[in-house]
């Protein structure tokens, strides 16, 4: 591996010379003459490849709303979540952090949730003041998902500011609301970010943006119709006298509705 220190530094081939960037540097590889798979390499590299695209899809429909700035390996962190979490396991993605050094569960004891109405509750819980900062913003980023056809179908945020000029305080609980109608399906994420003099403190170790919920699509239902069994008169046993009657039909529901 070399280290490209160039006033123009590029990334991509050139020739038999790859250029990449890693932890921050641009470096050089060769191309290798001959590349030999075997069928357990073959099946990796298209599992790694799903997941690749999967990463990309999520991060060009939430990135753009986050006001954090994500640590530099987040590309490689959430591919390494999708592969871990398994193909078609969206609700493995709960709980993955787009700034990899600070997650909620540092400002929050109890957790936010997403209720079945779609509202963000935050329960009632006390608030810690963090080194100066004056407020706390909380920002609901909730966009929709079609995995199938890779699009993002929507996209609908929310803010709540919290003041934290007192070292403790009791913070009293909060719902948001977000609306994403269509096709697809919900990530919800939940960013922090501590303010001081109307300005953002600019600090990795402060900053938070974590997804807290992953909702499906839910499928539509068609209504069931109850098939009455058919009776054949002629089938009764002809041993049976004409004078001994058959036992009706016990008619119990089907179906039950919940």
């Amino acid at each position: 591996m070399a280290i490209l220190d160039s006033l123009i530094p590029f990334k991509g081939r050139l020739g038999n010379i790859i250029s990449y960037e890693r932890n921050g540097r641009h470096c050089l590889r060769s191309v290798p003459k001959t590349v030999r798979q075997t069928d357990n390499t073959r099946r990796a590299a298209k599992l790694f490849g799903a997941a690749s695209r999967k990463g990309a899809l999520i991060r060009h429909a939430i990135a753009h709303e986050l006001n954090i700035f994500p640590d530099r390996v987040l590309v490689n962190r959430l591919n390494s979540y999708i592969l871990e979490a398994g193909r078609n396991n969206h609700a493995g993605l709960v709980n993955f952090r787009f700034n990899g050094y600070t997650g909620l569960d540092k400002y929050f004891g109890k957790q936010a949730v997403v209720t079945k109405d779609g509202r963000l509750h935050i329960p009632p819980q006390h608030m810690q003041g963090y080194g100066d900062a004056e407020r706390m913003e909380l920002k609901v980023i909730a966009t929709r998902i079609d995995f199938s056809t890779r699009t993002v179908t929507g996209t609908d945020t929310a803010l709540l500011k919290i003041n934290l000029t007192e070292p403790f305080q009791h913070f009293e609980g909060a719902d948001m609301r977000v609306n994403v109608p269509g096709k697809g399906t919900l990530l919800v994420v939940l960013q922090l970010q501590l303010f001081k003099d109307d300005f953002d403190i600019r600090d990795r170790h402060f900053g938070a943006a974590d997804i807290i919920a992953v909702v499906e699509e839910q499928a539509q239902q068609s209504p069931s119709t109850i098939v009455k069994p058919h009776t054949n008169p002629f089938s009764h046993d002809l041993r049976v006298p004409a004078t001994q009657t058959v036992p009706a039909q016990n008619r119990q529901t089907l179906i039950q509705w919940e």
